[in-house]
């Protein structure tokens, strides 16, 4: 029989969480061929990432895994052969006892927050014994071959250099998310959460001296769009020009889709993780708007990650890409950083591309996931 899996997601940042556990699922079926639950505590959130989805019904079955709500009254359910906690959600108690009780042993997982961090390797696999006797392993996605790696189906890579050695293809594309490419333009996304910074850089791509055309997915940074652009309320499928800057809102789109537009574009401005790493499939260079946290842990891991990706680049392409991140982070001078990182602009290209081929020789996490399970078998 086909090993089992649940995969708990609690959702508590927009569509971070999900989006990263709904692509986790899909290849866990697709490609391992297993049997596998998808817990969501927020059905409305799933939807957005698959319109096709009732967020009416406790279970439906969508592109082989079974979508459960995960309510409060929990009903008592058989425990899967793995269970997967996913961003340190706290599992029901109840399922958390049938756990405990069941006659053949669960392997309970805790998958983690990506980190580019030194201590990771080191606590990557580690197990914590609980109070009821079952071990949770911790296990961490990361960027080195001593993590969990990174989400990345199958032909990924091939699919997306195709794509974009396909000029047609990208423009059939654009159209039918209702974009016209301007031509000439440098093509940018923006995906991020509000940024007092944006009215800088904006300011200085409508003053530039190339056409810049922003496409930006429908999210929490269209507040800060808003306050640079003035005027009435912006909504999906509007356009707005300021000098050589075009901008056009976009609808919220599903992940494949998604995945095309940061193949499309010649710079992606991403945030969380899930956008973050897909980012990094496109072989295109990156801005991330990493999730704030108390402390500014959250610029160590920025740190971290840069102290990785940087490396192959020349002294002054290191540092003009170091400033505009951490520009975009601590509210700087991200206009200035910006028209830096442009005299780099071919090496900042080359390098992305390398930095994508070099993760992609490792393990991905849904492969890392499944090994780590037949040798604890």
């Amino acid at each position: 029989m086909r090993a089992t899996w649940d995969i708990f997601c609690s959702v508590v940042d927009n569509y971070g969480d999900i989006g990263v556990t709904w692509r986790l699922a899909r290849q866990l079926v697709a490609e391992h061929g297993l049997a596998v639950r998808l817990w969501v505590d927020d059905p409305a959130a799933f939807v957005h990432l698959c319109p096709q989805a009732d967020s009416r019904l406790l279970r439906q079955e969508q592109q082989g895994v079974e979508v459960c709500a995960w309510a409060a009254d929990w009903h008592a359910v058989e425990p899967a052969d793995v269970v997967i906690e996913a961003f340190a959600c706290e599992l029901p108690a109840v399922y958390i006892a049938a756990m405990a009780g069941r006659e053949q042993k669960v392997l309970w997982l805790n998958l983690e927050y990506l980190s580019a961090e030194d201590w990771v390797e080191g606590c990557h696999g580690l197990p914590s014994m609980q109070s009821n006797g079952l071990s949770k392993f911790f296990f961490f996605p990361g960027f080195t071959s001593g993590s969990g790696g990174l989400l990345r189906e199958r032909g990924l890579l091939t699919q997306r250099r195709a794509f974009q050695a396909d000029e047609g293809a990208r423009e059939d594309f654009l159209r039918r998310l209702g974009v016209e490419p301007v031509a000439g333009a440098l093509l940018i996304s923006l995906f991020a959460y509000e940024n007092a910074a944006l009215g800088r850089w904006l300011q200085v791509l409508a003053a530039g001296p190339q056409r810049v055309q922003l496409l930006v997915p429908e999210g929490r940074i269209l507040s800060s769009l808003q306050d640079w652009l003035g005027g009435p309320a912006l909504q999906v499928g509007d356009t707005r020009q300021r000098g050589q800057l075009h901008i056009q809102v976009l609808p919220f789109i599903p992940q494949d889709q998604y995945d095309r537009l940061l193949w499309s574009c010649d710079f992606n401005a991403v945030r969380g993780e899930d956008s973050f790493i897909r980012a990094q499939w496109a072989g295109r260079p990156l801005l991330w708007h990493i999730y704030e946290q108390a402390d500014h842990a959250h610029l160590e891991k920025l740190d971290a990650f840069l102290a990785f990706y940087k490396e192959g680049l020349s002294a002054d392409a290191q540092v003009a890409l170091v400033a505009l991140w951490h520009a975009w982070n601590s509210n700087g001078p991200i206009g200035e950083c910006w028209t830096q990182l442009l005299k780099s602009w071919p090496e900042q290209t080359t390098h992305a591309e390398d930095w994508c081929l070099e993760r992609a020789s490792q393990a991905d996490l849904a492969e890392a996931l499944v090994q780590f399970y037949l040798n604890w078998l």
